[in-house]
């Protein structure tokens, strides 16, 4: 599903990132790392936010360097703490979201239904909380057919029933259409329902598999 080569990420001249080469398979990926060990600056390279040396290959054959706009297509991001334009509605930026992803309007609906936002999505972003503002990155993530979905601290200012829709959308996704996650969180996964195929660790700049 994902090839690291020769992937170093600086900022300036520390190094907080070294991944000579790893490939991971198709699955649920749960990555777990101190604070301040490169969990979000991990993510944010894979969604092709952060330049990194090296390189990232999907599926063996899109490259984040060489095909960038193919690559963004098929890899969906949520940050930890989403900012967004405060003068948009939610439905104007899910309706942005779902066009650049090729997402439905089932999509739409159904996500902003299950996880409670669908009264709100006309109301302007700068009246949302921060939970509400939670809820709309997961959305957005979730839009089109992602190979790769990555969800940056997924478990934080969410409610307990909307976490139990999380866990149900990451479930159906994965048995649906194969979609591969990676999530990072400090806290722990179990209970959740998710088949989690295995825990990558950060620990001094090195991602490893356990």
């Amino acid at each position: 599903m994902l090839t690291f080569n020769k992937f170093i990420k600086k900022y300036q001249k520390t190094k907080i990132l070294d991944i000579h080469e790893l490939s991971l398979n198709h699955g649920i990926y749960w990555l777990k790392g101190a604070n301040g060990s490169g969990k979000s600056t991990l993510l944010k390279s894979l969604a092709g936010i952060l330049h990194f040396e090296g390189d990232i290959l999907l599926d063996k054959l899109v490259s984040i360097k060489k095909h960038k706009r193919d690559y963004r297509r098929l890899v969906n991001f949520a940050e930890a703490e989403p900012v967004f334009p405060e003068f948009l509605t939610g439905k104007e930026l899910i309706d942005m979201f779902a066009e650049a992803k090729s997402g439905t309007n089932e999509q739409k609906a159904f996500y902003t239904q299950t996880i409670g936002l669908q009264p709100y999505v006309d109301q302007s972003l700068g009246t949302y909380s921060s939970g509400m503002l939670k809820k709309l990155s997961l959305i957005l993530a979730f839009m089109g057919k992602p190979k790769l979905i990555l969800l940056d601290e997924p478990l934080i200012t969410v409610d307990l029933t909307s976490l139990e829709v999380l866990y149900s959308w990451i479930i159906e996704k994965n048995k649906s259409e194969n979609t591969s996650f990676i999530l990072a969180s400090h806290q722990s996964l179990d209970g959740s329902g998710i088949p989690v195929n295995t825990v990558l660790s950060i620990q001094n700049t090195l991602l490893s598999l356990h």
